[in-house]
């Protein structure tokens, strides 16, 4: 049965309010997942170790019922380098390859991030001192599907920013672990795996327990549950962002096989229901082709299913008027993946203000931008690509103030402090830089 897409037209007097309907999505919070989190992250806080056993063992089913204790959780470096060796030479080599790759790219970005000071005329010594985190944590999905990439994307970056503890958490219903996940993290630098999930494991790490230290930070995806968990933890640790469905979207001029479009919006449609696949071009016979396209390759899909319920919600194939208005519809988008797969991409990557990370020409399909492009796959959804960049270097480090005042700076700078700080009203302020002053105020 061909799939219903919405097809929308920018000439169309209601395109606007049909564009911002489709595109519409907020989280939201379902009431019973946040009251069973902050249970959870309540119990975690005072219990530790303890309810970390009784609510790993209550979701994922430890085989032995957890009567080994925490410390059975824990994954020796012997046994992730066996993972390493054990896995098929086509895998270890295709992690190595990407993680080479990541590295190479977070690299060349710490190299852009370092500290700056400078002196002025009198003396005075201002700027900026970079410093990584000391210790991080990184949720890996476990359970219905396993990330190793993600293990390589989260870690890599902490790990080339100089970072001293990676702690990762990935669940192991029933005590399955995937080997992948386990090499990867060999491979990327973790300095240690704990195999417990959900609420509890972000409770674990942002308070702390009798055997794990809190961290500074969290990062990676989860179910509703972790999400719900590192928004109520944020504060006390940072975190990364509030991950929203995958969104895919493109802008063609037409030059492009539509049937590589075609799978391009699969990419992301597979991930759930929810995923959002746009294509924006101003030939309408060619949307017409990918239109063709897409039913001609969706029986072959694995995840059909996933993907003609996310084309058919969330989907949409639009006609624009030129690729200047695709550029301004893309702008308003901010997606988390846009494809410019069109002749010379780099004129209309120009013209592009938000995106979460930019794929510029035909060869650049997004899958190779989640594996091993390079830069991070961990990108800003639901429109926060507005304000809010990819997962990098800059999230494993702070940023200090250096201030040395010289004695002359502080005859000027006193000046002016005590009379800004009198105007609001807070006397001691005024006194303190008035104090240091060679004719005292």
């Amino acid at each position: 049965m061909p799939i219903q897409i919405t097809k929308l037209d920018s000439t169309q007097a209601d395109f606007k309010k049909s564009l911002d309907t489709l595109l519409a999505f907020e989280a939201g919070t379902d009431d019973a997942i946040e009251r069973a989190v902050a249970g959870i992250l309540a119990d975690v806080k005072a219990r530790g170790d303890a309810a970390v056993l009784e609510y790993t063992n209550r979701f994922d089913r430890i085989p032995d019922g957890g009567a080994a204790g925490m410390a059975a959780f824990d994954i020796p470096e012997s046994e992730l380098q066996a993972a390493l060796a054990a896995i098929p030479a086509a895998q270890r080599e295709a992690l190595q390859v990407a993680a080479q790759r990541i590295r190479v790219f977070h690299e060349r970005q710490k190299q852009e991030l370092q500290g700056f000071t400078y002196t002025e005329p009198d003396g005075t010594m201002l700027g900026q001192k970079i410093t990584p985190l000391d210790r991080v944590g990184i949720y890996v999905p476990g359970g219905k599907a396993a990330y190793p990439s993600s293990v390589l994307m989260n870690a890599i970056p902490a790990h080339v920013a100089g970072v001293e503890e990676i702690i990762m958490v990935v669940p192991t219903p029933d005590g399955v672990k995937n080997q992948m996940v386990l090499a990867a993290a060999a491979i990327a630098g973790v300095t240690r795996v704990i195999t417990i999930g959900g609420a509890q494991a972000v409770g674990a790490l942002a308070h702390g327990t009798e055997t794990i230290q809190p961290v500074d930070k969290i990062v990676g995806p989860g179910n509703a549950y972790v999400a719900a968990a590192k928004r109520r933890v944020f504060g006390i640790v940072g975190i990364d962002m509030i991950a929203g469905p995958s969104e895919i979207l493109i802008i063609c001029d037409g030059s492009t096989d539509p049937d590589w479009v075609a799978m391009d919006l699969f990419s992301q449609a597979e991930h759930d229901e929810l995923a959002q696949a746009i294509l924006l071009c101003p030939d309408a016979d060619y949307i017409a082709r990918v239109e063709a396209s897409i039913n001609k390759l969706l029986p072959t899909m694995p995840r059909h299913e996933t993907i003609r319920t996310s084309l058919t919600d969330r989907g949409a194939l639009v006609k624009v008027r030129d690729m200047d208005e695709a550029c301004a519809i893309a702008n308003s988008i901010a997606a988390e993946h846009l494809e410019i797969s069109a002749e010379n991409p780099q004129q209309w990557a120009d013209k592009i203000r938000h995106a979460g990370a930019m794929f510029l020409g035909r060869f650049s399909s997004e899958s190779l931008g989640d594996y091993c492009c390079g830069p991070n796959h961990v990108l800003p959804t639901s429109r926060t690509a507005r304000f809010s960049s990819p997962l990098g270097v800059y999230d494993f480090q702070k940023r200090s103030s250096v201030i040395m005042v010289s004695e002359a700076g502080a005859q000027t700078l006193g000046k002016v402090a005590a009379e800004l700080a009198y105007g609001e009203g807070l006397q001691a302020h005024a006194r303190s830089a008035e104090l240091r002053l060679k004719t005292p105020q």
